[in-house]
Protein backbone atom coordinates (compact mmCIF):
# COMPACT_ATOMS: atom_id res chain seq x y z
CA UNK A 1 0.00 0.00 0.00
CA UNK A 2 1.09 3.43 -1.05
CA UNK A 3 1.15 5.85 2.07
CA UNK A 4 1.56 9.64 1.00
CA UNK A 5 1.79 12.57 3.25
CA UNK A 6 1.55 16.27 1.44
CA UNK A 7 3.55 18.79 3.13
CA UNK A 8 2.48 22.58 2.27
CA UNK A 9 5.81 24.63 1.01
CA UNK A 10 6.96 25.84 -2.04
CA UNK A 11 10.10 24.20 -4.41
CA UNK A 12 13.03 24.15 -2.77
CA UNK A 13 16.45 21.92 -2.18
CA UNK A 14 15.33 20.38 0.96
CA UNK A 15 17.01 17.41 2.55
CA UNK A 16 14.82 13.77 2.48
CA UNK A 17 15.00 11.53 4.98
CA UNK A 18 15.39 7.62 4.78
CA UNK A 19 14.29 5.12 7.40
CA UNK A 20 12.92 1.60 8.02
CA UNK A 21 10.15 1.14 10.14
CA UNK A 22 9.44 -1.23 12.28
CA UNK A 23 7.56 -3.50 9.77
CA UNK A 24 11.10 -3.32 7.60
CA UNK A 25 8.73 -1.09 4.99
CA UNK A 26 11.46 1.48 3.55
CA UNK A 27 10.15 4.88 4.40
CA UNK A 28 11.19 8.86 2.92
CA UNK A 29 10.20 12.34 4.71
CA UNK A 30 11.52 15.37 4.50
CA UNK A 31 11.15 15.55 8.54
CA UNK A 32 14.23 14.68 10.88
CA UNK A 33 13.16 11.01 12.41
CA UNK A 34 15.11 8.77 14.59
CA UNK A 35 17.53 6.61 12.83
CA UNK A 36 16.66 8.09 9.41
CA UNK A 37 19.76 9.16 7.13
CA UNK A 38 19.82 11.99 4.78
CA UNK A 39 18.90 10.54 1.34
CA UNK A 40 22.04 11.23 -1.56
CA UNK A 41 21.14 11.26 -4.90
CA UNK A 42 24.64 10.31 -6.04
CA UNK A 43 23.40 10.77 -10.48
CA UNK A 44 26.23 10.03 -13.15
CA UNK A 45 25.19 9.77 -16.50
CA UNK A 46 26.68 7.38 -18.55
CA UNK A 47 24.95 6.43 -22.29
CA UNK A 48 27.10 3.53 -24.00
CA UNK A 49 27.34 4.93 -28.09
CA UNK A 50 30.17 2.40 -28.73
CA UNK A 51 27.62 0.46 -30.77
CA UNK A 52 26.38 3.67 -32.60
CA UNK A 53 29.23 5.77 -33.85
CA UNK A 54 32.08 4.29 -35.85
CA UNK A 55 35.21 4.87 -37.49
CA UNK A 56 35.26 2.89 -40.34
CA UNK A 57 39.17 2.49 -42.60
CA UNK A 58 38.78 0.69 -45.83
CA UNK A 59 41.83 0.52 -48.21
CA UNK A 60 41.30 0.77 -51.97
CA UNK A 61 44.14 0.58 -53.48
CA UNK A 62 46.96 2.73 -52.48
CA UNK A 63 44.15 4.45 -50.78
CA UNK A 64 43.27 4.64 -47.09
CA UNK A 65 39.86 6.37 -46.58
CA UNK A 66 38.34 7.11 -43.11
CA UNK A 67 34.71 7.41 -42.63
CA UNK A 68 32.46 8.38 -39.41
CA UNK A 69 29.40 6.41 -39.57
CA UNK A 70 26.61 7.17 -36.90
CA UNK A 71 23.87 4.89 -36.74
CA UNK A 72 21.92 7.39 -34.00
CA UNK A 73 19.16 9.24 -34.63
CA UNK A 74 20.91 12.42 -33.59
CA UNK A 75 23.89 14.08 -35.03
CA UNK A 76 27.28 13.73 -33.56
CA UNK A 77 30.60 15.86 -33.62
CA UNK A 78 33.27 13.42 -34.05
CA UNK A 79 36.88 14.00 -33.62
CA UNK A 80 39.80 12.10 -36.08
CA UNK A 81 43.43 12.94 -35.10
CA UNK A 82 45.81 11.26 -37.10
CA UNK A 83 50.08 10.94 -35.77
CA UNK A 84 52.81 9.25 -36.71
CA UNK A 85 51.69 8.97 -40.82
CA UNK A 86 54.95 7.09 -42.36
CA UNK A 87 54.38 6.87 -46.23
CA UNK A 88 51.94 8.98 -47.18
CA UNK A 89 51.46 11.92 -49.22
CA UNK A 90 51.30 15.19 -47.36
CA UNK A 91 47.67 15.97 -45.81
CA UNK A 92 46.24 18.98 -45.48
CA UNK A 93 44.98 18.20 -41.90
CA UNK A 94 45.83 15.96 -39.27
CA UNK A 95 43.33 16.89 -36.52
CA UNK A 96 39.69 16.59 -38.60
CA UNK A 97 36.37 17.78 -37.09
CA UNK A 98 33.06 17.33 -38.54
CA UNK A 99 29.59 16.86 -37.81
CA UNK A 100 28.09 13.50 -38.78
CA UNK A 101 23.90 13.78 -39.71
CA UNK A 102 21.59 11.06 -37.58
CA UNK A 103 21.98 7.94 -39.30
CA UNK A 104 24.37 8.63 -42.00
CA UNK A 105 27.86 8.49 -42.82
CA UNK A 106 30.80 11.16 -43.65
CA UNK A 107 33.73 10.71 -45.08
CA UNK A 108 36.48 12.68 -43.12
CA UNK A 109 40.06 11.95 -45.35
CA UNK A 110 42.07 9.96 -47.09
CA UNK A 111 45.54 8.70 -47.07
CA UNK A 112 47.67 7.71 -50.31
CA UNK A 113 50.90 5.86 -50.35
CA UNK A 114 53.75 7.83 -51.51
CA UNK A 115 55.25 4.28 -52.26
CA UNK A 116 52.34 2.65 -53.94
CA UNK A 117 52.38 -1.32 -52.94
CA UNK A 118 53.60 -0.28 -49.20
CA UNK A 119 51.48 -0.12 -46.49
CA UNK A 120 50.90 3.63 -45.15
CA UNK A 121 51.50 4.06 -41.04
CA UNK A 122 49.93 5.61 -38.96
CA UNK A 123 48.24 6.03 -35.53
CA UNK A 124 44.46 7.07 -34.62
CA UNK A 125 42.28 8.92 -32.30
CA UNK A 126 38.78 9.29 -32.58
CA UNK A 127 36.08 11.04 -30.29
CA UNK A 128 32.58 11.87 -30.48
CA UNK A 129 30.10 13.15 -28.79
CA UNK A 130 25.92 13.71 -29.49
CA UNK A 131 24.70 16.97 -30.94
CA UNK A 132 25.81 19.46 -33.13
CA UNK A 133 27.74 22.50 -31.32
CA UNK A 134 26.94 24.35 -34.10
CA UNK A 135 22.95 25.03 -33.13
CA UNK A 136 22.21 27.50 -30.30
CA UNK A 137 19.73 26.99 -27.89
CA UNK A 138 16.25 29.23 -28.56
CA UNK A 139 14.49 30.62 -25.06
CA UNK A 140 11.59 28.04 -24.07
CA UNK A 141 9.70 27.59 -20.84
CA UNK A 142 9.68 23.91 -20.01
CA UNK A 143 6.10 22.43 -18.59
CA UNK A 144 6.37 20.43 -15.68
CA UNK A 145 7.71 16.68 -17.43
CA UNK A 146 5.23 14.62 -14.57
CA UNK A 147 1.78 14.05 -14.05
CA UNK A 148 0.61 14.43 -10.10
CA UNK A 149 1.95 15.45 -7.26
CA UNK A 150 2.57 17.96 -5.08
CA UNK A 151 6.43 16.95 -5.08
CA UNK A 152 9.41 18.68 -4.06
CA UNK A 153 13.06 19.23 -5.41
CA UNK A 154 15.03 17.18 -3.60
CA UNK A 155 18.23 18.56 -5.17
CA UNK A 156 18.55 21.46 -7.13
CA UNK A 157 21.27 22.99 -9.63
CA UNK A 158 24.56 22.82 -8.66
CA UNK A 159 23.55 20.63 -5.56
CA UNK A 160 26.27 19.55 -3.50
CA UNK A 161 25.70 15.81 -3.78
CA UNK A 162 25.90 15.33 -7.23
CA UNK A 163 24.95 17.92 -9.14
CA UNK A 164 28.44 19.55 -9.87
CA UNK A 165 30.10 18.43 -12.81
CA UNK A 166 29.34 19.61 -16.55
CA UNK A 167 27.21 17.05 -17.25
CA UNK A 168 24.68 17.82 -14.63
CA UNK A 169 25.29 21.02 -13.03
CA UNK A 170 22.07 22.49 -13.59
CA UNK A 171 19.64 19.15 -13.52
CA UNK A 172 17.26 19.08 -10.78
CA UNK A 173 16.29 15.73 -8.55
CA UNK A 174 12.13 15.51 -8.39
CA UNK A 175 11.45 13.32 -4.98
CA UNK A 176 8.16 11.44 -6.29
CA UNK A 177 6.83 8.42 -5.67
CA UNK A 178 7.35 4.80 -8.05
CA UNK A 179 5.53 4.94 -10.96
CA UNK A 180 4.75 8.57 -10.90
CA UNK A 181 3.72 9.44 -15.11
CA UNK A 182 6.59 10.84 -16.79
CA UNK A 183 6.42 13.34 -20.12
CA UNK A 184 7.63 14.96 -22.50
CA UNK A 185 8.35 18.54 -21.76
CA UNK A 186 9.60 19.87 -25.31
CA UNK A 187 8.65 18.40 -28.62
CA UNK A 188 11.61 16.58 -30.11
CA UNK A 189 12.98 12.83 -31.57
CA UNK A 190 13.45 9.76 -29.42
CA UNK A 191 17.38 9.62 -29.60
CA UNK A 192 18.80 6.68 -26.92
CA UNK A 193 16.77 5.21 -24.32
CA UNK A 194 16.36 2.11 -21.88
CA UNK A 195 14.61 0.28 -20.47
CA UNK A 196 16.18 -3.05 -19.32
CA UNK A 197 17.70 -1.90 -15.82
CA UNK A 198 16.43 -3.65 -12.50
CA UNK A 199 16.85 -1.62 -8.84
CA UNK A 200 20.44 -1.79 -7.73
CA UNK A 201 22.18 -2.38 -11.76
CA UNK A 202 25.57 -1.27 -12.32
CA UNK A 203 24.48 1.56 -15.21
CA UNK A 204 24.73 4.73 -13.49
CA UNK A 205 21.78 6.46 -15.21
CA UNK A 206 19.54 3.66 -14.39
CA UNK A 207 16.43 4.08 -17.33
CA UNK A 208 16.67 6.81 -19.09
CA UNK A 209 14.98 8.69 -21.98
CA UNK A 210 17.14 10.78 -24.14
CA UNK A 211 14.93 13.68 -26.22
CA UNK A 212 16.52 15.84 -29.03
CA UNK A 213 14.79 19.24 -29.37
CA UNK A 214 14.68 20.96 -32.56
CA UNK A 215 16.94 23.63 -31.49
CA UNK A 216 19.99 20.94 -30.36
CA UNK A 217 19.42 21.06 -27.23
CA UNK A 218 18.69 17.68 -25.52
CA UNK A 219 15.93 17.08 -22.71
CA UNK A 220 17.18 13.36 -20.59
CA UNK A 221 14.67 12.22 -18.28
CA UNK A 222 16.64 9.58 -15.59
CA UNK A 223 15.99 7.00 -13.36
CA UNK A 224 12.58 5.91 -14.57
CA UNK A 225 10.88 2.06 -13.60
CA UNK A 226 12.23 -1.05 -15.44
CA UNK A 227 10.27 -1.57 -18.39
CA UNK A 228 8.02 1.52 -18.23
CA UNK A 229 9.59 3.55 -21.10
CA UNK A 230 6.71 4.02 -23.79
CA UNK A 231 8.71 4.97 -26.58
CA UNK A 232 11.22 3.90 -29.25
CA UNK A 233 14.82 5.42 -30.84
CA UNK A 234 13.43 7.84 -33.89
CA UNK A 235 9.95 8.28 -32.70
CA UNK A 236 9.14 12.03 -32.40
CA UNK A 237 7.32 13.07 -29.31
CA UNK A 238 5.22 15.85 -28.55
CA UNK A 239 4.93 18.22 -25.58
CA UNK A 240 2.60 16.09 -22.99
CA UNK A 241 3.79 12.42 -25.20
CA UNK A 242 3.86 9.71 -22.23
CA UNK A 243 7.40 8.69 -21.96
CA UNK A 244 7.58 6.58 -19.08
CA UNK A 245 6.94 5.84 -15.38
CA UNK A 246 9.21 7.50 -12.44
CA UNK A 247 11.53 5.01 -10.55
CA UNK A 248 14.79 4.32 -8.64
CA UNK A 249 17.15 2.84 -11.12
CA UNK A 250 20.40 3.24 -11.30
CA UNK A 251 22.78 5.25 -8.95
CA UNK A 252 19.40 6.49 -7.04
CA UNK A 253 19.08 5.80 -3.11
CA UNK A 254 15.43 6.94 -3.49
CA UNK A 255 12.60 7.35 -6.18
CA UNK A 256 13.17 10.32 -7.85
CA UNK A 257 13.04 11.90 -11.70
CA UNK A 258 16.69 13.66 -12.93
CA UNK A 259 15.74 15.87 -15.38
CA UNK A 260 18.42 18.02 -17.09
CA UNK A 261 19.18 19.65 -20.17
CA UNK A 262 22.28 19.44 -22.36
CA UNK A 263 24.03 20.89 -25.46
CA UNK A 264 27.32 19.94 -27.15
CA UNK A 265 29.55 22.50 -26.49
CA UNK A 266 32.58 21.06 -28.69
CA UNK A 267 33.19 17.53 -28.37
CA UNK A 268 31.44 17.32 -24.82
CA UNK A 269 27.88 17.15 -23.60
CA UNK A 270 26.86 20.26 -20.61
CA UNK A 271 23.84 20.77 -18.72
CA UNK A 272 22.91 24.36 -19.18
CA UNK A 273 20.42 26.63 -17.41
CA UNK A 274 16.19 26.33 -18.24
CA UNK A 275 13.01 27.52 -16.86
CA UNK A 276 10.37 25.92 -16.41
CA UNK A 277 6.69 27.81 -17.36
CA UNK A 278 5.41 28.55 -13.90
CA UNK A 279 7.36 30.09 -11.48
CA UNK A 280 9.57 27.76 -8.85
CA UNK A 281 7.98 29.37 -5.88
CA UNK A 282 4.97 28.76 -6.95
CA UNK A 283 5.25 24.99 -6.96
CA UNK A 284 3.85 23.04 -3.84
CA UNK A 285 5.36 20.61 -1.34
CA UNK A 286 6.41 17.47 -1.34
CA UNK A 287 4.29 14.46 -1.75
CA UNK A 288 6.43 11.21 -0.54
CA UNK A 289 5.59 7.35 -0.09
CA UNK A 290 6.95 3.72 1.02
CA UNK A 291 8.78 1.85 -0.88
Amino acid sequence: MLVCGFFAGHLYAAPIYKFTDANGVVNYTDRPTPGAKVLIFQDRMVEHLEQQVHLDIKRNGSDTVFTARNELYAPVEVELDLKGVKNAQSIAVANIRRVVAPRSSLDLTRLTAEKPGQPVGYSQQFRYALGDPGQQPTAYAYPLPWVGGPFRESQGPNGKFSHFTPKSRYAIDIAMPRGTPIIAARAGVVVKVENNQPEGASEASGNFVRVLHDDGTMGVYLHLSQGSVHVSEGQRVEVGSPLAQSGNTGNSNGPHLHFVIQRNVGLALESIPYDFNQPIGSLPGVALGKK
